[in-house]
């Protein structure tokens, strides 16, 4: 059986990785907002950023059981692929 680990992600202690993933999802959040002058809240920021992370670790694991179930050990993008409309889907 295929194992997965994710092995590192910003975990907020006292590294510059976290800002770096907040910042980012600043920017992001303020490339769909019409009024420039739009402020997000720090808190919103560290909520979306948990958000993404914990929609990034879905992804993987999903991709692998995937592969897994191909009776695979390397996971391709095409895995990905299959799985996203899981992730993506409105049920």
């Amino acid at each position: 059986m295929f194992h997965a680990k994710i092995t590192s992600y910003p975990t907020g202690k006292g590294g510059s990785d976290l800002y770096s993933c907040q910042e980012l999802i600043n920017k992001l959040l303020h490339f769909y907002f019409k009024d420039p002058k739009t402020k997000i809240n720090s808190d919103a920021v560290l909520i979306m950023s948990e958000m993404l992370k914990i929609f990034v670790v879905e992804a993987a694991v999903r991709a692998c059981k995937q592969a897994t179930t191909e009776d695979l050990e390397c996971v391709d993008i095409e895995h990905f692929e299959k799985i996203l409309p899981q992730l993506v889907g409105n049920t």
